[in-house]
């Protein structure tokens, strides 16, 4: 090829679009429009989740052109593609909801064969939905070309009766109008204003806890994952993204230089600072299972444990994301970690700096309540924590921002799906003390590790959501709040202590010494699991069925392959 073509001779796509050989697959280049020169520059593959299920994807589209020009201008080429999403708010409390978590795995999957099949160079990629994130995180850690991720942007709060409200308000309202707090005109009313615009859902929920981890972990430009959705600002952010990646693709900075053992704690650092998602619990291990990292719900919980919780965020808190945004973004957080001495500045980012340098010019905003200084926190320890006990051997995980109690002990309410919880929860057929364990939700017995809003959400309308704790071997959403532990393992579905309570074994919770223990001795489990059997789930066939075959314990993040310890050929050097 001419001189004036990118040197090829180590990138992926030269086995597309160099040499005689190849003419075949170049007429396939000139069949859509590119241009000799186009063909012969480094093809970066952008990935969306886009689609016309939510509000969470619906801008993906449109942001993913802001990439392509960005991509372009600094002679790449960019190749869009999508993949699924499922979109928790819309799954949530019913059979839909066992997609969700297997669709993590699925989205990791199809960005890793598409990048593969068509062998391109490098990766920008862009999600919104809670599962979308993780997954083409994973994908990125995998294939390990030079990448980066972008997030849609989080949705703007609704107006309600003067006041601002978000989707949890909606889910609470269920509880409050089954119990006659709420009429159907006012539920009607609430639901056609709760959700504004496009965005992922506007809380520290999962998909702004992930944003904020894509941030901190350094897979994300700076402020790139706090600009909601709707803000014009996002198509400079995207276009930077496009260009930046092609600055990385010279240097070959590639995401396993950037996701090492302190990135991954300064992400979890980020979580518990903010109270967010006890998904990052799940997501974090994957994320590292990825890079080869050993990085399990432990590993996370001592991080969690030792982090002040300073964001005033929804749901234990009053925030949106927003407000963060323009409170100074996910940099204001880090700063304030940074400056409290607990985030590891020396990590390398995305934009070829350390943390401490691209937060070097930050000045933290006093003038703001989102976010406070490490020195002033809400609470000591973190927002999150995690348990264990001879009820949970392999862990869980409970949200303890804005819980004013941090104990819990009382008999347990056994049910065996959480239908069967939510149907004794409207039919308020539950006593006041009670702790609800939901079981064979797991990722083996669900099948795919279900989160629970619909049932802790009404409880919340109920007026009790402060008066029971439930625990499960599935997980809760992001907008969940109460004493709710989720992620017991080992699974009811594979015989952990969980498939053996009965009604009546006095469960005690403790947040602050980490205990979730049951009254039941060794003999006494030893004498019922004699009766137990593991039991069938209706799925015989299909996604679930097999995500159930491959899927390990959510301890070590749900993982439905070996990771980087089972590498035998890298992509990125094919």
């Amino acid at each position: 090829m001419a001189s004036n073509y990118v040197d090829k001779s180590r990138l992926p796509s030269r086995h597309v679009t160099e040499g005689p050989e190849r003419a075949p697959h170049r007429s396939y280049l000139y069949a859509m429009g590119l241009t000799t020169e186009q063909i012969h520059q480094p093809l970066v593959g952008v990935a969306t989740a886009w689609n016309e299920a939510a509000p969470c994807n619906i801008s993906l589209g449109r942001q993913a052109q802001a990439v392509k020009k960005g991509v372009a201008a600094n002679r790449g080429t960019p190749r869009e593609f999508t993949t699924i999403t499922v979109t928790d708010g819309i799954a949530m409390g019913h059979a839909g909801m066992k997609s969700s978590l297997a669709s993590r795995d699925v989205i990791a999957d199809s960005v890793e064969l598409t990048m593969r099949g068509h062998s391109y160079d490098a990766l920008v990629a862009m999600a919104g939905c809670d599962k979308s994130l993780p997954g083409m995180m994973m994908a990125m850690i995998r294939l390990n070309v030079p990448s980066i991720f972008i997030y849609g942007g989080s949705i703007l709060p609704g107006r309600f009766r003067g006041r601002d409200v978000v989707v949890q308000d909606l889910f609470e309202a269920v509880g409050l109008h089954s119990v006659g707090k709420m009429d159907d005109e006012t539920l009607d009313e609430l639901e056609r204003v709760a959700c504004p615009s496009a965005g992922s859902c506007g809380g520290q929920y999962t998909a702004n806890t992930m944003a904020m981890v894509a941030e901190a972990i350094g897979l994300a430009l700076p402020y790139s994952c706090g600009a909601p959705a709707p803000y014009e600002i996002r198509d400079a952010l995207c276009a930077a993204a496009g260009e930046q990646v092609m600055e990385l693709l010279k240097v070959q900075l590639r995401p396993r230089d950037i996701v090492t053992r302190k990135a991954f704690e300064n992400a979890a650092m980020t979580v518990a600072a903010t109270g967010g998602s006890t998904n990052a619990a799940l997501h974090l291990p994957a994320m590292a299972h990825e890079a080869g990292i050993d990085f399990d719900l432990f590993d996370v919980g001592e991080i969690f444990k030792r982090t002040p919780y300073i964001g005033d965020l929804k749901p234990g808190g009053k925030y949106v994301a927003k407000d963060l945004f323009e409170a100074g973004g996910i940099p204001l957080v880090m700063k304030a970690l940074l400056e409290g001495g607990y985030l590891h500045g020396d990590c390398m980012t995305v934009t070829g700096k350390t943390i401490a340098e691209n937060l070097e010019k930050v000045k933290f905003n006093t003038e703001q309540d989102v976010i406070r200084s490490t020195s002033n926190p809400i609470s000591p320890t973190g927002g999150v924590v995690s348990l264990r006990g001879n009820l949970a051997p392999d862990g869980a995980i409970v949200k303890v921002a804005g819980l004013k109690n941090l104990r819990f002990v009382g008999p347990a309410r056994v049910f065996d799906t959480e239908e069967k919880c939510f149907e004794a929860v409207e039919k308020r057929t539950y006593k006041e003390g009670d702790v609800l364990v939901i079981r064979y939700e797991g990722p083996k017995g669900g099948p795919g590790m279900r989160e629970m809003l619909s049932t802790t959400a009404a409880l919340y309308g109920q007026g009790m959501g402060d008066k029971v704790a439930l625990i499960t071997d599935g997980r809760f959403s992001g907008a969940t709040r109460g004493f709710c532990i989720g992620h017991v393992g080992p699974e009811a579905a594979i015989g952990g202590p969980i498939a053996h309570i009965q009604d009546g074994d006095i469960i005690t919770l403790d947040a602050t010494t980490g205990e979730i223990s049951v009254n039941v001795s060794e003999e006494e489990f030893a004498r019922r699991k004699t009766n137990w059997a593991p039991r069938e789930t209706e799925y015989g066939s299909g996604a679930i069925w097999k995500y159930a075959q491959l899927v390990g314990p959510a301890r070590y993040g749900a993982l439905t392959n070996p990771g980087a310890k089972g590498e035998k050929e890298q992509y990125a050097d094919i």
